[in-house]
């Protein structure tokens, strides 16, 4: 993860809170690179949610976004819902950075959509937004 990403999820923190979600960033750093980090760095130092330490490559491997021969991991994003399903997920290029507040608002539409079946949320889909109702009716008509 760049620290980038990380201070901007450590920003919008409170707002998954408020909405019952957890972060879970996880590097294939050890929880002392962790550390260090977190005491010199003003972005990281911004953090409250669980760094985790990935030096094994389990989670990398298990998640599809271990880079093998550098021992490196892809950017991966993972939203898994509470019966354990994954709902979004999204890898960048290590040169691509994620953007938090995108993911606040696709977690905020797999929410919607969990507790309104038969609806889904259009592209651009911003919480309070209409919604579609997929069916033969809508066939030429978006």
């Amino acid at each position: 993860m760049c620290p980038t990403e990380l201070e901007d999820l450590a920003e919008l923190y409170p707002e998954f809170q408020k909405i019952g979600v957890e972060i879970f960033s996880v590097s294939t750093d050890t929880h002392f690179s962790h550390k260090a980090w977190h005491d010199t760095s003003a972005a990281i130092g911004k953090v409250q949610y669980p760094m985790l330490a990935d030096p094994t490559h389990a989670l990398s491997r298990n998640f599809e976004v271990l880079i093998e021969e550098e021992g490196i991991a892809l950017r991966g994003t993972f939203v898994v819902n509470p019966e354990g399903e994954i709902k979004v997920m999204e890898v960048h290029d290590n040169g691509i950075g994620r953007v938090a507040s995108e993911l606040l608002r696709k977690v905020k539409a797999a929410q919607y959509i969990a507790t309104h079946p038969g609806e889904v949320c259009p592209a651009k889909w911003e919480e309070g937004g209409e919604t579609l109702k997929p069916s033969l009716d809508l066939v030429g008509k978006i």
